[in-house]
């Protein structure tokens, strides 16, 4: 560990190719949530004092060799390079584009991610065992499955009722990797396929994330453009609050000097309180006025470190709090920024081998499906010209 982080460096845009960009937002996220995992829920100041200063690579535990019976995190075994729920619903949902080779909807939730939830083991590393991803996801999550294969509601309707948070936000990267580079389209995607889990500002927030991991992927991206897009399309509290943190982000040029601040300017938008392991009364309620912290504070991360991949990284995991969410978050808008190369290569092989993942195949399944939908895109959005030509006459 080191007693400060790094230092600003420039990053300005790269021209990078839709495999290297998908790679590095899918790699970026995996490797952000391994990161986060095991200081999640802590404050900056727990977390020097756990680790001797700010974390600066992967670590092991919180309360090391007792992480099977330690509360309030038994019996997972968060940290070693192991992904959370973030990247197993990120790598499901891959696998939901891979079969259906489209669009998704909510619908789609009903068809396909709720089997790919109850129906097929997979590895859990934060368990060390074989089991169904039912049995890893929180219940804000286990709500898809209550709602969609036993309550038989509307798809479209099945977020309402659960609990405002960041869910279905934390594993929207590949739809704003299917659209990339229209982030209006990764946007109303993402809004129906989140219908089917989350409500209100919940479902706001994976809308304009999946419209920033889009945005990153456009040739010639910035940090400062990837927000403007998110500001254009964001809507109430939502967009409220991305503005406070990337004002307040936007007076800082290094993130040990942020991490208060940026947690000030959120503070009046997030339901959760100051006490992250008790919620105050109002958490997690719908509402037009707040907003989940986790998304503000990627955005906000990625401005203060103009875009690098390992500042963003280590700033959202020292930030604490839900610090996994919001490291998956930023590490996905980071790296389709700048690709698999702007990933510390020790980190992503150690989260590859110590949670038992190919984090390069859910990218290849990604880029092939991306340029199938954009076929598609192509050849409907041309039947609509030649119909609406035949309509309205030639210009």
């Amino acid at each position: 560990m080191t007693s400060t982080m790094p230092t600003r460096s420039e990053a300005g845009p790269t021209t990078l190719a839709l495999d290297e960009r998908i790679t590095g937002a899918l790699v970026g996220a995996a490797v952000g949530d391994a990161l986060g995992g095991p200081v999640e829920g802590r404050s900056p100041e727990q977390i020097v004092a756990r680790h001797g200063g700010r974390i600066d690579g992967i670590v092991g535990p919180w309360d090391g060799e007792n992480w099977r019976t330690a509360r309030p995190i038994a019996p997972y075994h968060k940290g070693d390079g192991h992904v959370t729920d973030d990247t197993l619903m990120t790598h499901a949902l891959v696998r939901v584009y891979g079969t259906v080779r489209d669009h998704i909807d909510a619908y789609s939730v009903a068809r396909h991610l709720v089997p790919e939830l109850i129906s097929h083991p997979r590895w859990i590393p934060e368990l060390e065992a074989e089991a169904l991803p039912l049995q890893r996801i929180f219940l804000a999550e286990k709500w898809i499955v209550a709602r969609l294969h036993y309550g038989h509601v509307d798809p479209r309707e099945a977020g309402s009722g659960n609990i405002v948070n960041c869910g279905a936000a934390m594993y929207m990267a590949p739809v704003g990797l299917v659209n990339a580079a229209h982030p209006e389209a990764a946007y109303a995607e993402a809004l129906d396929v989140a219908g089917a889990h989350q409500s209100s500002y919940g479902r706001e927030a994976a809308g304009v994330f999946a419209a920033a991991v889009a945005a990153a992927c456009a040739p010639g991206a910035t940090p400062a453009g990837v927000v403007g897009t998110c500001l254009s399309l964001a809507k109430d509290g939502t967009r409220s609050a991305i503005e406070a943190v990337c004002e307040a982000a936007a007076r800082y040029s290094d993130v040990e000097s942020a991490l208060a601040p940026l947690r000030a300017a959120v503070a009046p938008f997030d339901t959760v309180g100051p006490d992250y392991r008790a919620p105050s009364l109002g958490a997690r309620r719908p509402s037009r006025l707040h907003s989940i912290e986790e998304l503000p504070i990627a955005l906000g991360m990625l401005l203060v470190a103009d875009g690098d991949y390992r500042q963003t990284v280590l700033g959202s995991v020292n930030y604490g709090r839900d610090c996994d969410s919001i490291a998956t978050m930023s590490g996905a808008v980071a790296g389709a920024l700048h690709g698999t190369g702007a990933i510390p290569a020790a980190w992503a092989e150690t989260v590859a081998e110590a949670s038992r993942l190919d984090l390069h195949a859910p990218a290849r399944t990604l880029a092939d499906v991306a340029r199938e939908v954009f076929v598609r895109d192509t050849a409907r959005r041309r039947a609509h010209e030649s119909a609406f030509t035949a309509l309205a006459g030639t210009p």
